[in-house]
């Protein structure tokens, strides 16, 4: 089912409502059609959870200036709407945290290989992309690099933002260890390396106040620094890898709309 076209001079916004066996309910989807596109088999494709989000920054607007100024090339995004069940589908596949949560992680999983991208092929026409890319906000940047990581056939790189890269398998007063139960960094050090995946991440000085272990520095910022940390062990060298501290951000969505700009001038610049 498909309304509530608006148009701006680059960009088509389109919204989508699929129904997934997997997850149990409608979908909503946004999507950010790049107009007077002669091979669109030959454009990007980025995946966006919290898409609900996205109207807020507002990113049609972005984008749309962006493909105005040249800064980028066109790329197709999907804003993904969450569900109530949002601490739920969003985590990491196969683990949930020490509280339950993520249980439907793996479901999630599903729907975006089984049911989003097969949908997508169909309603726009395009066999295949160039490319395809995952980002997320918060929680759903966990999501996002968790089924990127453990997907990395599928994709070319991933965007973090606000991550909530603390996810942990055991709490505080559980007996917590910093290297041994954060769950997305234990699967960066078990994992493998692909050489083509690249990797944007972006934290606000601000994002919380939390600091476990004391050291000035917030949990969100050390937890990014560690994973990246991880992923240079592994052989990521620092052109696979961008790191965004923004002082004055936050934990919010005017912080990562000062952010996106540069992951989408950083991952498709204008050659």
């Amino acid at each position: 089912m498909k309304s509530n076209k608006t148009e701006l001079s680059n960009i088509l916004v389109e919204r989508n409502t699929l129904t997934s066996n997997f997850l149990e309910r409608e979908v909503i989807t946004d999507a950010y059609l790049p107009v007077n596109i002669k091979r669109p088999q030959e454009m990007s494709l980025l995946l966006i959870n919290d898409g609900q989000d996205l109207p807020k920054m507002p990113f049609e607007e972005i984008l749309n200036e962006l493909l105005e100024q040249g800064k980028i090339e066109p790329v197709v995004c999907i804003g993904i709407h969450c569900s109530a069940d949002r601490k739920m589908e969003y985590g990491v596949a196969g683990q949930p945290d020490y509280k339950g949560r993520g249980i439907k992680a793996t479901a999630y999983t599903s729907f975006i290989f089984n049911e989003l991208l097969p949908f997508i092929h169909e309603v726009y026409n395009v066999p295949s992309f160039k490319e395809k890319s995952f980002a997320g906000f918060s929680l759903g940047g966990l999501s996002a690099l968790d089924i990127v990581w453990n997907h990395p056939e599928e994709f070319s790189n991933v965007g973090v933002f606000s991550g909530s890269l603390w996810w942990r398998s055991r709490g505080y007063r559980e007996g917590y260890d910093d290297n041994k139960h954060r769950i997305i960094l234990q699967q960066i050090k078990k994992g493998n390396f692909y050489p083509w995946l690249k990797f944007f991440f972006e934290c606000g000085v601000l994002d919380e106040k939390a600091d476990r272990n004391n050291n000035g520095v917030i949990d969100a910022i050390d937890d990014t620094l560690d994973l990246i940390k991880e992923l240079k062990q592994k052989g990521y060298a620092d052109s696979s890898i961008k790191y965004l501290e923004l002082k004055d951000g936050r934990h919010d969505v005017d912080t990562w709309a000062k952010a996106f700009p540069d992951f989408l001038k950083w991952s498709w610049p204008k050659l």
